[in-house]
């Protein structure tokens, strides 16, 4: 039996991290792509981090994989929101042509980040 939930977690960590990776190559700018990395290989590290805690228990691996586990948890959402912050903050450049709106438009401006650069200079 823990042979079959071991394998099942692995099967669906494999599949999220292999759905980040396409996700990494498919969407257009850093925040869709930070977005889709983050998530999906979160979850997929996690689910393979929990099949090695529920197969060696108690033992040494089985804890140094839970304390892994939780520490990409709360690692990799603050990994993902400075990543986030640093493009913005920067002016990478984003997929506008399918953007609905940029909520933060005018408030870079307003504390001091710097001026919009010119779209076609590489940064």
């Amino acid at each position: 039996m823990i042979n079959l939930i071991t394998g099942l977690l692995i099967g669906i960590g494999t599949f999220f991290i292999v759905v980040g990776s396409i996700g990494l190559i498919r969407f257009p700018d850093v925040l869709n792509r930070m977005h889709a990395t983050t998530k999906t290989t979160t979850l997929g590290a996690c689910s393979i981090l929990l099949a090695a805690t529920v197969k060696y228990g108690n033992s040494p691996i089985g804890l140094k994989s839970f304390l892994a586990l939780w520490f990409l948890l709360i690692t990799a959402p603050t990994g993902a929101h400075m990543i986030a912050r640093a493009a913005y903050r920067v002016r990478v450049r984003l997929a506008t042509d399918r953007m609905v709106a940029d909520d933060l438009e005018g408030v870079a401006e307003r504390f001091g980040y710097p001026p919009e650069q010119d779209q076609d200079q590489p940064i």
